[in-house]
């Protein structure tokens, strides 16, 4: 594990961030004593694509509401 001072984030941070990078944890020092560690994200899982048909199917199962959709908005908006 590498160590950093608040100091070299400022003035080094890109030194730093390669070394994060690379998969080494950094114990960042403020006057000489531990203040925090900085750690690389582990991987992630990749999201599944939305089916938003299985989510219409699923909120409306008789199929699509009958209906104009001008007339509905206006009488949300109060214009009838």
């Amino acid at each position: 594990m590498k160590t950093a001072s608040a100091a070299d984030l400022r003035n080094h941070f890109s030194a730093v961030s390669k070394w994060i990078h690379e998969g080494e944890s950094v114990v960042i020092t403020k006057r000489g004593l531990p203040f925090a560690t900085l750690v690389p994200v582990s991987e992630r899982k990749a999201l599944q694509p939305l089916d938003r048909m299985a989510r219409l199917r699923k909120h409306f199962p008789a199929g699509p509401v009958a209906g104009d959709a001008g007339a509905a908005v206006d009488y949300d908006r109060g214009d009838r």
